[in-house]
C-alpha cells in the first residue's frame, strides 16, 4: 500500500515534521544520509571526546603521582592542547572548501588517534605538553567541518536535531571515558608493567585509527563535490535540489572581496561574541573530578561520578536539537536552558559548606548546553553564503577556545583546587549578556 505524501504521521512527531510531505525517494535520501553522516560524526565525535577528555581521568588516576604534577602542569596541559586545536579551527574549514572533507577529516583522525596511542609513554611533563599539543592539532578540524557538513545536506526541519545527535555523543564520550578508566584502572593496572592511566591511552588509540579510515569510506562530502559510492545519480540530484530550495549557496572561488564582504557585515561578530561568553560559562564540569580528589573519594568515584554530569547534558542536547526543530524556534532553545545554568554557576560561585549541594552543581551544570541550537542557527542564517557560513561556525569554536588557551592560566590554575573560586564566579558572569533584557 503506497502511504499518501500529504498525511500525517507518528515519525511527522518524533522526527522531521513535513515527513508526511516527502516522498518515497527523498525519505531514502535521507535515510542513506543519516546512516552514513551520522555514524561517521558520531563515532569521531564520541572519539574525540573520549580522546580529549581523557587527560583529566588519567591525571586522577595516577599520572599526577607518576609524572609528579604538583603545580599548575595540569592547567598548562590543557593549555597547550587548547591552543593547538583553536589554531587550526578556521583553516580547516576552508581548507575542505577545495580539499573533499572525507579526505582531510580520514587523515586528521588517524593522527589524532595515533599521537593518542603515543601518550601511553610520556615519561615527563615535556613530553605530556609535545603530544597534548598534537592531539589538539588534529582534532581541531573535526568538529567544525563536520558541522560544516551537517548544514550542507539538511534543511530547516531536519537541522536541529540531527546537531544534536552528533553533539551528543561529546558528553557521552567523556562520560565514557570515566566509565573505560575506571575498568581499566581495576583490571590493566600494572599489566605488563603499564600503569593503568597508561592503558587508557593504548585502549583509545586503538579504537581512533579504525574510526578514521571508516571516515575515508563513508563520509559523503556535500551535495556540490559528492562521490559517495552508496548515492545514485538521481540521489545526488534530488539532494541539489533539496538545497536550492533551501537557499544553501554553492561553492565559491575564495578571494579577497569575499572576506571585505563577510566582515562587513553583523553575523561574524554577533555569532563568535556570543560563544565566546556561551563557552567561557561551561567551565565547572571539567573540575568536578578534582574536587571529588579533595573530598578523598576513591579512583573509581573520580570517574565514574562526574559521568552522571554528561549523560544529563546528553539527554538535555537531545531534548533542546528536538525541540527546537519540532517548534521551529532557535531563540526559545537557547535562552531558557541559559537561564536555568544560572543556578549551578551561582552555587559554585557561592562555594557553600558542604558536598551534596555542590555535588547537585556540577551535576546539572550541562542543562545549559545548547551547542547545537546555536550552530543550527548559525548555520541557518548564513546559509545563503557558503564561505561565510564555514567561516562563522570555525569562528565560533576557534575564537572560544582561543579565549579558554590563557583563561584557565589566570583564573583556574590548579593550585586553586579544589575550590577554583574565580572561574565559578566568571562562568556565572558569563551568563549574564545572554539573559534576555
Amino acid at each position: 500500500m503506497v502511504e499518501s505524501p500529504h498525511k500525517k504521521t507518528f515519525r511527522s512527531f518524533i522526527w522531521d515534521t513535513d515527513t508526511h510531505v516527502k516522498s518515497l525517494e527523498e525519505r531514502t535520501l535521507l535515510r542513506k544520509l543519516d546512516f552514513s553522516i551520522l555514524t561517521v560524526g558520531c563515532l569521531g565525535f564520541f572519539l574525540k571526546y573520549l580522546d580529549q577528555g581523557n587527560l583529566a581521568n588519567a591525571y586522577v588516576s595516577g599520572m599526577q603521582e607518576d609524572l609528579k604534577m604538583y603545580g599548575n602542569e595540569y592547567t598548562y596541559a590543557g593549555t597547550v592542547y587548547t591552543c593547538a586545536y583553536a589554531a587550526m579551527q578556521i583553516p580547516s574549514t576552508l581548507i575542505i572548501q577545495k580539499i573533499r572533507p572525507s579526505y582531510w577529516l580520514a587523515c586528521m583522525e588517524i593522527g589524532w588517534g595515533v599521537f593518542t596511542f603515543a601518550q601511553a609513554g610520556i615519561q615527563n611533563v615535556t613530553q605530556l605538553y609535545v603530544f597534548r599539543f598534537l592531539v589538539g592539532l588534529f582534532e581541531s578540524s573535526f568538529f567544525p567541518c563536520m558541522l560544516f557538513v551537517l548544514g550542507s545536506w539538511y534543511t530547516k526541519t531536519e537541522l536541529a536535531k540531527r546537531v544534536a545527535i552528533f553533539h551528543m555523543t561529546s558528553p557521552l564520550g567523556t562520560a565514557f571515558g570515566g566509565y573505560l578508566q575506571a575498568a581499566v584502572y581495576k583490571s590493566l593496572n600494572g599489566h605488563l608493567g603499564f600503569a593503568g592511566w597508561r592503558w587508557l591511552y593504548i585502549v583509545c588509540g586503538c579504537m581512533t585509527v579504525p574510526v578514521g579510515i571508516g571516515t575515508f569510506l563513508f563520509l559523503p562530502d556535500t551535495p556540490h563535490k559528492t562521490h559517495a559510492w552508496f548515492l545514485s545519480k538521481a540521489e545526488i540530484n534530488l539532494a541539489l535540489n533539496r538545497v536550492e530550495k533551501a537557499g544553501k549557496a554553492a561553492p565559491v572561488k575564495l578571494t579577497i572581496g569575499t572576506f571585505k564582504r563577510i566582515f562587513s557585515r553583523w553575523r561574524w561578530y554577533a555569532f563568535t561574541i556570543g560563544y565566546i561568553f556561551y563557552g567561557s560559562s561551561n567551565q565547572a564540569s571539567g573540575y568536578f573530578g578534582i574536587w571529588l580528589k579533595s573530598e578523598h573519594f576513591s579512583v573509581v568515584e573520580r570517574n565514574v561520578i562526574p559521568t552522571g554530569t554528561n549523560l544529563i547534558s546528553a539527554f538535555c542536547i537531545l531534548m533542546w536539537g528536538f525541540g527546537s526543530d519540532y517548534t521551529g524556534s532557535r531563540v526559545l532553545f537557547i535562552l531558557g536552558p541559559l537561564t536555568y545554568g544560572l543556578i549551578p554557576n551561582g552555587i559554585l560561585a557561592v562555594w557553600p559548606p558542604g558536598i551534596h549541594l555542590k555535588e547537585f552543581a556540577f551535576l546539572t551544570s550541562g542543562v545549559q548546553l545548547v551547542t547545537p541550537v546555536f550552530y543550527t542557527w548559525a548555520n541557518e542564517l548564513c546559509a545563503g553564503d557558503i564561505v561565510e557560513r564555514a567561516l562563522v561556525i570555525s569562528s565560533m569554536n576557534g575564537m572560544q577556545y582561543a579565549v579558554a588557551a590563557w583563561l584557565p592560566v589566570i583564573i583556574f590554575p590548579q593550585t586553586m583546587a579544589p575550590t577554583f573560586s574565580k572561574i565559578f564566579t566568571i562562568s556565572f558572569v558569563n551568563l549574564l549578556p545572554q539573559m534576555p533584557h
